[in-house]
């Protein structure tokens, strides 16, 4: 029966980008298959660095060492060489290439990859909450949100929101209609998350005649007519002065200038 091929990752962190690396590796030998590889993580001193090594030399296996910290990698290696074990320096020679051509030293943070990580599950979460809370669909989440935006209809409430959670803000949003009462969850909101979105009757008609042929209807339908949008602006003003509310004219604006518009207001917030 064959030896197994011992495997150690030692790394100052969790070691799953350096065991996917190994696991990589391991792939290109098909016809191997007596590997045993055992993860260290969370090597961030010397004392737990010199027994993850003497196990490993206990063993007489092979080690990959993931370690920012230049004093705990060069111990590492030299170690490796002391006592003939094979490795491999994953971090050194790479963050030195990448300083040389970056011109900038590394900061040498342990973990720095999973700080990236939950900003993704953050963004992830952000884009969920903004789905669930579309158009006012449940109440609940206008209290639980970041940002509230408020307008009538065809003032890019959801690609704002949608927008927005990229930034890792939760953002809900609720249609004005002069015919549905506002949901009382809006008056427990705290008015500094409230933002009205507003356009010209012109512009309005525009878009909402488009959205109509889009769906097969007639573009003269009710909700496109110059009175019913007249009236929905007024309602909405209303609102908006009833709940002190700032408002954000979108007509002529993309997205994203409407957006940093939106968390230009926020961060100001926060300064005072």
């Amino acid at each position: 029966m064959a030896e197994n091929t011992i495997l150690y990752i030692i790394s100052d962190s969790s070691g799953e980008t350096a065991q996917s690396m190994a696991q990589a590796g391991i792939c290109q030998f098909p016809s191997h298959k007596d590997w045993e590889v055992k993860r260290i993580p969370y090597v961030n001193h010397l004392e737990a660095l010199k027994e993850a090594l003497a196990e490993a030399k206990s063993r007489q296996a092979m080690v990959m060492f993931s370690l920012v910290d230049e004093k705990l990698a060069d111990f590492a290696g030299q170690y490796c060489q002391n006592e003939m074990l094979c490795f491999v320096d994953l971090m050194t020679d790479m963050l030195k290439q990448m300083s040389r051509q970056a011109k900038e030293a590394p900061l040498r943070e342990a973990g720095k990859i999973r700080q990236l990580t939950k900003s993704y599950f953050n963004r992830i979460e952000a884009i969920e909450f903004a789905v669930k809370y579309d158009d006012g669909k449940d109440p609940r989440g206008f209290l639980k949100a970041d940002l509230v935006l408020l307008g009538v209809s065809r003032t890019s409430k959801t690609p704002l929101s949608i927008y927005l959670a990229n930034q890792q803000l939760k953002v809900a949003n609720l249609p004005l209609l002069p015919e549905v009462p506002l949901p009382k969850e809006i008056f427990e909101v705290d008015p500094k998350k409230l933002v009205g979105l507003t356009s010209s009757p012109e512009r309005l008609n525009k878009m909402r005649s488009q959205r109509l042929k889009a769906m097969g209807l007639e573009s003269t339908a009710h909700y496109a007519q110059q009175n019913r949008i007249l009236e929905e602006l007024d309602y909405f003003y209303k609102i908006m002065k009833a709940l002190k509310c700032p408002v954000i004219n979108t007509e002529h604006r993309s997205i994203e200038e409407t957006a940093g518009l939106i968390i230009a207001k926020l961060s100001d917030i926060d300064a005072k």
